[in-house]
């Protein structure tokens, strides 16, 4: 095990490079900020990179590093506090932080079951929104994400959180619109499209067959190409004056409806 103290050192600044979205994106890397979200992503087998630890900053009850069962003594680094709050993202960091492996988003790799429930998401931007998804989806049971136009870090610390380390569980995949209208079709999964212009209450649909929830970016809605591509529409009933909700709450609304319906 490796020992550091020093803020000039490449690993210590190797990861620094990598709070830049685009850094990581560019290595096919993530970073996991807390032992809760790394243990998850190692029972989920994600291929840990790295590991940092700061003895000063474990915390009473926290656990040691034997804790963190199939790391590699030779993947884990102990370092000073100064340098881990270098590299860290919260601000009351528990004293670990893993580089990571980002895995395979291609669609072609999701394996559904019969009648799936699918959720799709168009150009959302707010990683702690899209945690909050993928965390609703896990929790529903959700087969499947898919992520159209991609407008944020799907591995951002900031999602890995909001996820609470469940989306190294959850299935997602990254595709155009076009390529998950085919999907959908080939695998004859109904698509309802949430939308404010929407005639229909969302409760009123049938998603207890193939079913896929489409959501559109928090200050947009969806793009008239999948407004059209959509088998139907629905909406969320409000108060008026109100334009819209927070497209996370309007996910897991959907969600738990479909949830709801499927259990009966």
């Amino acid at each position: 095990m490796e020992i550091i103290n020093s803020l000039n050192n490449l690993k210590i600044k190797e990861t620094v490079h990598l709070r830049k979205s685009g850094a990581r994106r560019e290595q096919g890397l993530m970073i996991i900020d807390g032992k809760r979200e790394i243990l998850a992503a190692i029972k989920a087998k994600m291929e840990i990179i790295r590991l940092f630890y700061c003895p000063e900053l474990i915390k009473e009850g926290n656990g040691t590093m034997s804790d963190l069962l199939g790391i590699s003594p030779d993947k884990v680094v102990e370092t000073s506090q100064s340098a881990f709050l270098k590299i860290c993202y919260k601000e009351n960091p528990d004293g670990f932080l893993a580089v990571a492996k980002r895995p395979d988003l291609s669609l072609s790799r999701v394996k559904i079951a019969a009648q799936p429930l699918v959720v799709v998401l168009e150009a959302v931007e707010k990683p702690g929104n899209l945690g909050a998804i993928i965390r609703s989806s896990y929790a529903a049971g959700v087969d499947a994400i898919i992520i159209n136009d991609n407008q944020t870090d799907i591995y951002s610390p900031n999602t890995i959180r909001a996820s609470e380390g469940l989306i190294f569980n959850q299935t997602i995949a990254t595709a155009t619109v076009e390529e998950t209208v085919g999907w959908l079709n080939r695998h004859k999964i109904k698509s309802f499209a949430a939308a404010t212009s929407a005639k229909q209450d969302y409760w009123q649909a049938d998603f207890k067959g193939g079913t896929a929830l489409v959501f559109g970016s928090e200050a947009d809605g969806l793009t008239r190409k999948w407004l059209k591509a959509a088998g139907q529409s629905l909406k969320i009933p409000m108060r008026q004056g109100v334009d819209s909700l927070n497209v996370s709450v309007s996910a897991a609304l959907l969600i738990f409806e479909a949830k709801r319906q499927r259990r009966r």
